[in-house]
């Protein structure tokens, strides 16, 4: 029974991360189906609202980053079993994203704006592109276990997961994190960019940034040379020119 509480509590959390996954997609492209938008949200004295909007920021920041670290998960498994823990950091990363959503404030001044229908097809091409890249990119590595489905999967059978294995399918040929690069052009392709929008792109880039460094000392520790050598070879967030240094 426990197991299948599990299970079912993991099915829950994936559910609430897709479900904000789809939301931030509408939230970032102004789309109409859903309120608040970057561009359509509360309303404040611009210094305020800059304020607010940097510590949300920070907050789904810290939280993504601090609670993937290897450290943490070892002392979170002491009171959230093991089985559910990445399920459990699934659902406290969506509600950070939530509240980043709810509580943003608009800043509608201009910074540019893509009039030519042809260029703003192209920048809308690439916002779809930019959220494909991102969840092919979950696929291609492993989709259920990222989002703590598989790990319940397994508890219920009662089977152990394989050893972790580098591998390089597909995007990850090209570029070390591709699920990043899907975000960077998610978030700054648009015809229409607003200081609203451009802080939400810069600040979330800089936290990607940040969390790439954080998250490639882990994987070395995982997997040592390999990775290192894949490093060398293959660039962080563009495909590498030449495969130099």
């Amino acid at each position: 029974m426990v197991r299948a509480f599990y299970l079912a509590y993991a099915a829950i959390c994936y559910a609430i991360f897709f479900a904000t996954f789809l939301y931030l997609i509408a939230f970032v492209g102004n789309l109409p189906i859903v309120d608040p938008t970057v561009d359509f949200a509360r309303e404040a004295p611009p210094g305020q609202a800059v304020l607010i909007d940097i510590v949300l920021i920070a907050l789904f920041g810290i939280q993504h980053s601090a609670m993937a670290r290897p450290g943490f998960k070892a002392a979170w498994t002491r009171i959230v079993p093991a089985p559910i823990e990445r399920s459990t950091y699934v659902l406290l990363a969506s509600l950070a994203l939530v509240l980043l959503m709810l509580f943003w404030h608009e800043l509608t001044a201009p910074v540019w704006t893509v009039t030519n229908p042809v260029g703003a097809a192209v920048l809308w091409a690439f916002f779809g592109l930019g959220w494909l890249i991102v969840l092919t990119s979950t696929f291609l590595i492993n989709h259920f276990e990222l989002f703590g489905l598989q790990q319940a999967w397994f508890a219920l059978r009662e089977r152990a997961a394989a050893p972790p294995v580098l591998r390089q399918p597909f995007f990850y040929r090209f570029v070390r994190h591709p699920l990043y690069a899907g975000f960077f052009l998610a978030f700054w392709a648009t015809p229409a960019m607003t200081a609203g929008h451009l802080l939400l792109a810069a600040g979330l880039s800089l936290y990607m940034l940040i969390a790439i460094r954080f998250e490639e000392r882990d994987l070395i520790d995982v997997f040592g040379e390999a990775y290192v050598s894949y490093r060398r070879r293959v660039g962080m967030l563009v495909p590498r020119i030449g495969g130099g240094p």
